[in-house]
């Protein structure tokens, strides 16, 4: 696997280009075969960037393609350079092999493959120039960078947890009330909620919140961090998703409360995960509500408490029976602690929730992914794969740019 990805991160350097048409490429004098660039002594002609755009465009490599023919030639000097520099040497087998694999990604032989491009004015040296260069990059990344590369159990399951796709699909930007309604008040509750829910933009409601909302945001207008959608209860993400801008929602019933939210932004990065979620949180119950001792306390936990792990040794002398660790698929988790999970991200507690007396200190500890069937989860040493696959290839475009810096560059025409 790492050896076929570093492979192609060399071939498909001139991926991203911009557009124009070939033209026939002079050298000095109109000779097509003296240099029109040299990179490091080491001559590019007239003739050689008039076949790499011909080549360029037979890949259907868009934009202006004398510019991207001299950036990919370029390259490819400077990585023959340095790998020559680094004392890299391929064997004739080793490029024929990269040319079999290149040819194959058409699904065709190497024979077939020459024949087609031969048809479209492209040599076949071309072609081999083209993949030494690809080739001799490769072994320069394998023997140079690879080894300096180390991928850590703590950086596998960072990969695996859920917040790694956070900022890749549809996020949304909230404001909270959270109207308590103990047993005999739910009407009087209900009734201001759907008062709340009729008010229109942020000034408004924020006022409201910062009179009416029991939440910890109630300070901050009860602004919200911005929060993938696929954080909230299932049940929430439709209500949510049917705002605009500036709007409330309707009144949702939670245990022993009612909340409104309000939209303020939506920023649709992509499309919403459908993977269902289960959530590894804790809980735990600190007898007197708003004392100063139970606020003393939730400033030790917050202070020294960086996992759920740690909430057992800086809790000691707590009851166990008060102290409670879950992992639950999201859709079973109480309405009111799914809620306050959702903005959490793992490590980060939330103290909103009270119950009969006890603040709730709550702490989030991580989300994974549930996975289905047919919706197999990578192993850890795919995850590996593609961890090192992609530090790899950042650390030799990092090095290639370096070189393109260094080198001495000199157009000729």
């Amino acid at each position: 696997m790492l050896r076929a990805f570093i492979f192609l991160t060399g071939f498909l350097a001139f991926g991203t280009m911009a557009a124009g048409t070939s033209a026939q490429a002079q050298g000095a004098g109109g000779n097509p075969f003296a240099p029109v660039i040299t990179v490091n002594d080491l001559g590019i002609t007239g003739y050689e960037l008039d076949q790499r755009m011909r080549f360029l465009e037979l890949l259907r490599a868009p934009g202006d393609l004398r510019e991207a023919a001299e950036k990919a030639l370029i390259e490819d000097r400077i990585r023959v350079f340095a790998a020559e520099r680094a004392g890299i040497r391929i064997t004739e087998e080793a490029v024929n092999a990269g040319m079999e694999e290149f040819a194959g990604r058409a699904n065709l032989p190497v024979d077939e493959f020459l024949k087609a491009i031969a048809e479209n004015g492209v040599e076949p040296q071309t072609f081999r120039d083209f993949v030494t260069a690809g080739v001799v990059w490769r072994d320069l990344v394998r023997a140079e960078i690879a080894p300096r590369v180390r991928i850590t159990d703590a950086d596998i399951d960072r990969a695996m947890a859920l917040e790694s796709d956070r900022g890749k699909g549809t996020r949304v930007l909230l404001s909270e009330i959270i109207l308590p309604a103990p047993p005999g008040q739910e009407g009087a509750a209900m009734a201001e909620a759907r008062r709340i829910s009729q008010l229109r933009g942020e000034g408004a409601f924020g006022a409201a919140a910062r009179q009416s909302s029991a939440s910890g945001s109630a300070a901050r207008g009860g602004r919200l961090d911005w929060m993938p959608i696929e954080n909230m209860p299932p049940a929430l993400r439709g209500a949510v998703l049917g705002l605009e801008p500036g709007e409330a929602s309707q009144p949702i019933q939670i245990p022993n409360a009612v909340a409104v939210f309000m939209l303020r932004a939506i920023d649709e990065g992509g499309p919403i995960a459908d993977t269902p979620q289960q959530i590894d949180f804790a809980q735990l119950l600190i007898p007197g509500a708003g004392t100063e001792t139970a606020a003393t306390l939730i400033a030790t936990l917050r202070a020294r408490a960086d996992t759920c792990d740690d909430l057992y040794a800086v809790a000691k002398g707590i009851p166990p029976e008060q102290i409670q660790r879950e992992t639950l698929p999201q859709t079973r988790i109480p309405q009111d602690i799914a809620l306050e999970l959702a903005h959490l991200d793992a490590g980060e507690s939330s103290t909103a929730i009270v119950r009969g007396g006890n603040q709730v200190f709550l702490m989030l500890c991580k989300r994974d992914r549930i996975y289905g069937e047919e919706d197999l989860a990578p192993s850890r040493d795919e995850v590996r794969g593609q961890l090192m696959n992609a530090r790899i290839a950042a650390m030799a475009e990092g090095r290639l740019a370096d070189l393109i810096a260094d080198a001495v560059i000199v157009r000729n025409d």
